[in-house]
């Protein structure tokens, strides 16, 4: 508007001086108030100029209403009825299924450990190895004592037989060889526990003792994880307790993977915790790639409150009064075009910017989205398709 009313000013000013030329150069007043008064009637006439323009303008509006660049430019969306779900967030973190940890049946000196951290390793395979010479020559020793047990039982029975002694000596010699020849047994056994082999397929996670030093049946060796079955647990608080069961699937964000798992819930935890009143749950996940980790963080997401078809819309489209009444702009069309309505609406719950609508809209409305801020009821708008809008972007 601003660059139309100059250029018809200059062209004015311009058909003014050729109506009118200026005096020549030896015409024009010496003195300096001379020049002041001719100055200050030039510039009367441009603003008589600038009145005459704007009073052309006003009958151009009057006689051009409808002209499009009038028209505020708006992009819309329709209405549609949609399920509204709102998510809690819990935190949690990776737990593996299987973690063993491996030790010695039998006492003895570490000949070798053949893994180190973070090796994998499969289910049967050697991982170390117990020096058992001290139970070899208690072996010996028992042999011994058990050639010389043997000797006094065949003795002491030839005697029973002749019914000389008492049957007391007769069944303690019997029971000193049937107890030499039990502990040899024992051993035999325990001399085959000299290898120690991985119970489970996984990795290698701590090694906490090394060659050479003493190991004790009980006392960990070898820590072995298995990251292909994994779970997330979390401790949720126990108001959820009635919103969440077994099979329910939940959505699962790893923050530092940026990536998102969605899995059902595999346990729900049998008792609250006293101390922060939350109960356990554990989905399982798959890790075939081995990119998740024990101890990683995550955001389990619970659905805690499910409204069937309403009306969902996006809390940018809400506009308040001063008196804080929440309305929209509805884009309506009727035989003289497009223009914007205001509409008084009651909202209900709201979760990451969507909000549910009360009353107020129905399915087919169609909302202004772009242009709607700063639009007066009634307004003339033109409606700009999708495509339109986002090329204009």
């Amino acid at each position: 508007m601003t660059t139309r009313i100059s250029l018809v000013i200059i062209a004015l000013v311009l058909l003014g001086c050729s109506a009118r030329p200026i005096q020549d150069e030896g015409a024009l007043p010496t003195d300096l108030s001379g020049l002041k008064a001719m100055r200050k009637d030039k510039r009367n006439e441009i603003k008589m100029l600038q009145n005459d323009l704007k009073e052309i303008e006003a009958k151009i509006t009057d006689l051009e209403p409808n002209r499009l660049d009038k028209k505020r430019l708006v992009t819309t969306i329709e209405v549609v009825r949609s399920d509204f779900r709102r998510y809690a967030t819990i935190q949690g973190a990776i737990a593996s299924k299987n973690l063993v940890t491996v030790s010695s049946e039998v006492p003895g000196r570490l000949t070798s450990v053949t893994v180190d951290e973070g090796h994998p390793v499969k289910r049967g395979q050697l991982i170390a190895s117990v020096d058992l010479e001290s139970l070899k020559k208690q072996r010996q020793e028992l042999e011994t004592q058990l050639e010389l047990a043997r000797d006094i039982f065949e003795r002491q029975e030839r005697l029973w037989k002749q019914q000389i002694g008492s049957e007391v000596q007769y069944l303690q010699a019997k029971n000193g060889v049937d107890r030499l020849e039990r502990s040899i047994e024992t051993i035999d056994y325990s001399l085959t526990k000299s290898n120690i082999y991985a119970p489970i397929t996984g990795v290698v996670d701590i090694v906490n003792l090394k060659t050479g030093e003493m190991a004790q049946p009980g006392m960990p060796i070898i820590m072995i994880l298995d990251t292909r079955n994994i779970m997330v647990v979390a401790d949720v608080p126990e108001n959820y307790l009635g919103k969440i069961k077994k099979g329910d699937i939940v959505k699962i964000h790893f923050p530092a993977l940026d990536q998102d798992i969605e899995a059902p819930v595999t346990l729900i935890g049998r008792k609250i915790h006293p101390a922060n009143r939350t109960f356990k749950i554990e989905i399982d996940l798959p890790n075939k790639s081995g990119l998740l980790k024990p101890n990683l963080l995550s955001e389990v997401q619970i659905n805690d409150y499910v409204e069937p078809d309403v009306i969902v819309i996006s809390q940018e489209l809400i506009q308040q009064e001063v008196g804080g009444r929440d309305f929209v702009i509805l884009a309506e069309s009727d035989d003289e075009g497009s223009h914007a309505k205001k509409i008084y609406i009651e909202t209900g719950q709201s979760y990451e910017g969507a909000v549910v609508v009360a009353t107020g809209l129905k399915a087919g409305d169609v909302l202004v989205v772009e242009g709607a801020r700063g639009i007066a009821d009634l307004e003339s708008i033109q409606i700009l398709n999708p495509e339109t809008a986002t090329d204009d972007k």
